[in-house]
């Protein structure tokens, strides 16, 4: 895609939600009483469905006491998606994270916004210039939602012995990349006792090498989000090396436009003999954990 030229007005817009996150201080706005329900079926604390919404991302996080989402597909499944969430019983979600101002990972969250409880926002604050993404930072700050932006080093803390620790973007974002969107995607661990797993936003290889310099150590998980739905510029040979995933979950829309995945990543997985999900031929993935061991389980 083009590189995008920094829009005053979504500037304006960030500077005017992090001063709002500012000065709430301690004072969080009243949060809905009600809490996410964990799947009957599931002994474990911790279970992240990779939903099945076509060519996107939305990945739901379910733990004891909290529910929490990650990019929230397109606009086309934008029903499917508040549908899914009402039905696994969740009325308010305690936090949602966009990790890029694309519309395959923000799509959803006009629609999420009227329809849900949202309790904060989190964001890379790349100053996409997009009308979606426009909408939707207006939307936040009009309904008072708090907004933070996570970045490389960052964390969030999920109760239970659950968290998130972001290891992309960094303070300074990638500038004078094929897709500077993309390469400032929240790229994020979810760590439980024994079990994590990588989610990597549409992270390139651009974004991979910055996390092998700054986070190599850390980056080792059993389960891999496959970066940008499987895309040839992503995935590279030594960034896998460094998570070295038992299992690959890939988030793609059956027939797309884009090949992803690529068959060249494909035989990557392969080679490295992973476990492969992808939900076009899987349906939504569903991982679940006690915090020592994990199951992934198929939809179709």
């Amino acid at each position: 895609m083009p590189k995008l030229r920094t829009n005053h007005l979504v500037i304006s817009l960030l500077m005017i939600l992090l001063l709002l996150v500012s000065a709430c201080g301690n004072a969080p706005a009243a949060e809905p009483k009600s809490r996410a329900k964990l799947d009957s079926n599931a002994a474990a604390n911790l279970t992240v469905k990779v939903l099945d919404v076509g060519q996107a991302d939305a990945i739901l996080i379910q733990t004891p006491k909290q529910a929490i989402l990650i990019d929230t597909g397109d606009v086309g499944t934008k029903e499917k998606l508040v549908s899914y969430i009402k039905k696994a019983g969740i009325t308010a979600l305690d936090k949602v994270i966009i990790t890029h101002a694309h519309a395959d990972h923000l799509g959803g969250m006009a629609e999420l916004m009227e329809n849900i409880p949202i309790k904060q926002v989190y964001d890379s604050a790349f100053p996409a210039t997009t009308a979606t993404y426009r909408n939707y930072l207006t939307t936040v700050q009009k309904k008072k939602i708090p907004f933070s932006r996570l970045q490389a080093g960052g964390s969030v803390d999920l109760g239970d012995g659950i968290s998130l620790k972001a290891f992309a973007p960094e303070k300074e974002f990638i500038k004078g990349s094929d897709s500077d969107v993309n390469n400032s995607s929240i790229a994020l661990k979810l760590s439980y006792g024994d079990f994590s797993m990588l989610l990597t936003g549409d992270a390139e290889t651009e974004s991979e090498e910055l996390m092998l310099k700054s986070f190599r150590a850390d980056l080792k998980s059993q389960v891999l989000k496959s970066p940008h739905h499987g895309s040839r510029t992503s995935s590279s040979q030594a960034f896998l090396k460094a998570v070295a995933p038992e299992a690959v979950v890939i988030s793609v829309g059956a027939n797309n436009d884009y090949h992803h995945p690529h068959p060249s990543i494909m035989k990557r997985y392969q080679d490295a003999k992973m476990k492969i999900y992808r939900t076009d031929l899987d349906g939504t993935v569903t991982i679940t954990s006690d915090g020592k061991t994990y199951k992934i389980a198929k939809e179709k």
